[in-house]
Formats: C-alpha cells, sequence, structure tokens
C-alpha cells in the first residue's frame, strides 16, 4: 500500500496537481506511520513539495531537507534525483539559485552511480532554468538542447514537451518568435489528450502567443 502510494503521487508532484498531491501525501503519511519508516521519509519529501507548491515555501524546504536525510539514512538510492529535483526546484522558488545548482549536480552524480536515468534530461531542464535566472542565456540554451535530445532518445514526451517550451520561451524572448513555434508546434501536436494538464495548457498559451506575434 505504501508502494503504490508512494509511486502514485509522482505523476501528481510532477503534474502540479497540489490538491489531489496533498490527498495522496496524506494518505501515504497516515500508512507509512505505522508500518514504514522508509516510507514516512519519502512521505516528508513529498508533503514538503506539496507545501512549497502551495506557497509555503519556507515550511515545505524544512520537511524536503529533513524528508530527504531520513530517506538517505536508509541507505536507498532509488528515486534520489526526483527527490534532488524537488530540493532544487524549491531553492529555485525561493531565489537561492546556487544551492538548486548544488542540488542539481549532485543529481546527476546519482544518475552516473546507478543508471537511473528517466528524469535526466527534466535535470537538465531544470539546470537551464537556474542558469537563466542568472543571467546565462548561452549556458541555460545548451541545457535546454541538451534535455530535448535526451528526451527525445528516451521518447520521454512529457519531458520533450517541457524542454521545448523552455526553448521557445528563450527564442520569444531573443526576439525570433517564428522559430520558437516552429520548435514547439510539432511537440504539442503529437499530442490528442491530457489538454487540461498545467503543461499543455502552458505550451498552447505560448504557441498562442508566438502565432499573434
Amino acid at each position: 500500500m505504501a508502494l503504490s502510494l508512494g509511486i502514485g503521487t509522482f505523476p501528481l508532484a510532477l503534474a502540479g496537481d497540489n490538491l489531489a498531491l496533498e490527498e495522496r501525501v496524506n494518505e501515504l503519511v497516515a500508512v507509512a506511520a505505522e508500518h514504514s519508516f522508509f516510507y514516512s521519509a519519502v512521505g516528508t519529501i513529498l508533503r514538503g513539495w506539496a507545501m512549497v507548491r502551495n506557497g509555503d515555501v519556507t515550511e515545505g524546504m524544512a520537511l524536503l531537507r529533513s524528508g530527504s536525510a531520513a530517506y538517505h539514512a536508509t541507505g536507498q538510492e532509488a528515486w534520489m534525483p526526483f527527490f534532488v529535483l524537488l530540493q532544487a526546484a524549491a531553492y529555485e522558488m525561493a531565489g537561492q539559485i546556487e544551492e538548486g545548482l548544488t542540488l542539481l549536480e549532485e543529481a546527476f552524480q546519482i544518475v552516473e552511480r546507478t543508471g537511473e536515468r528517466w528524469l535526466e534530461a527534466e535535470l537538465h531542464r531544470q539546470k537551464g532554468q537556474q542558469l537563466l535566472q542568472q543571467g546565462h542565456s548561452e549556458a541555460a540554451e545548451e541545457q535546454y538542447r541538451k534535455a530535448l535530445r535526451i528526451a527525445v532518445e528516451q521518447e520521454a514526451k512529457l519531458w520533450e514537451l517541457r524542454a521545448a517550451v523552455s526553448l521557445a520561451r528563450l527564442r520569444r524572448d531573443q526576439g525570433r518568435p517564428a522559430e520558437a513555434r516552429d520548435l514547439l508546434a510539432p511537440v504539442y501536436g503529437w499530442f490528442t489528450e491530457g489538454f487540461d494538464t498545467q503543461d499543455l495548457k502552458e505550451a498552447e498559451a505560448l504557441l498562442c502567443e508566438l502565432g499573434s506575434g
């Protein structure tokens, strides 16, 4: 039950469905408190992320850190790139970019050591986001392109869409809207469902903006 609830939170955490995430995390924490220290740590991490997403960044980051420390103490490395990504994203939201970049480098090391590569493209995109916050647009573009390449190789359409959106936004901000639309349109056009999700809504809004320009 804890495994099912734990894995079930991942798509919710990634998709930005905060209400559903919070409900699922509460179920996980309740089950884990009775049966599993391991999943209690997972629940703490995910509860922290839910709090961050709901605007309580300080308390959420505290839970992310304590949960990650508890998870690390179990000796497990499975799913660690995902948990580190959540921490890094929280640091970005708090404006602590250097700390976020340091965490992402830790995640890349775990990926290389363990071979757990399902999140690799998104890690590169997140690194690009944080580099862009520091004004390093060329370095950010390099990370976006790497994320896009990896996503295409893995046929990971969510990561491909996110990388394409990030790179298209960069092209828009560089005054190259036609290139941005040509990049994003075919990726968005692949999808046949899920148009009520945050990622596809953002992609559609960006395409409308690029089309009107």
